[in-house]
């Protein structure tokens, strides 16, 4: 008959035991162990001990085991999936590239936000905007309008119907002005 443990049903350690048997990556095997061990009676204290873990990652596994969840230890994957591929990279430099108009926006120009609103409906990856941005400023491309320079802008106003130009002091003095400095100063 199977040795009886305090938490864990026969079916849920067969499975962990097998489980150690296959070719794991440490992380997933330091999670079985931590069930196994807590099963067997050993303190948090001594399993971080005996696996060199951190208590935050024993308590956590502990109590997955304590809770009669210990048949999900693969469920949670290890670190982040890669969602960004290289047709989710060419597709956002396309976008950005391209006006939003293009693509049925009301707005003139691409941001963070709304790439990432798009992407996600298109390709079925939901990317923070944040590391669209990222991306962007990694491709050399970015949301941000850009600045004119002093060249371009009398460029721009060669072609404008106003012009400014220098204003002509005014020779009569405006003693409103000069009345309510006086005020101001006294208050």
């Amino acid at each position: 008959m199977d040795k009886q443990g305090l938490y864990l049903t026969s079916f849920q350690r067969k499975l962990l035991l097998k489980s150690l048997e296959t070719d794991l990556r440490p992380e997933y095997r330091r999670r079985i162990e931590i069930m196994l061990l807590t099963d067997a009676g050993q303190s948090q204290t001594q399993i971080c001990e005996a696996l060199g873990c951190a208590q935050e990652t024993a308590r956590h596994w502990m109590t997955i085991a304590q809770t009669g969840q210990a048949h999900h230890w693969s469920d949670r994957p290890m670190g982040r999936p890669k969602a960004v591929n290289e047709q989710y990279l060419a597709r956002l430099q396309e976008l950005a590239n391209h006006s939003p108009r293009e693509y049925g926006y009301p707005f003139e120009r691409w941001t963070g936000q709304w790439l990432s609103k798009h992407l996600a409906k298109e390709m079925g990856m939901k990317v923070s905007a944040c590391h669209i941005n990222r991306l962007l400023k990694e491709m050399g491309l970015s949301t941000r309008q850009i600045r004119k320079t002093a060249e371009q802008e009398t460029d721009n106003t060669k072609n404008s119907r106003i012009t400014i130009g220098n204003l002509l002091p005014n020779l009569e003095p405006d003693f409103r002005w000069s009345l309510n400095k006086e005020k101001q100063r006294c208050e």
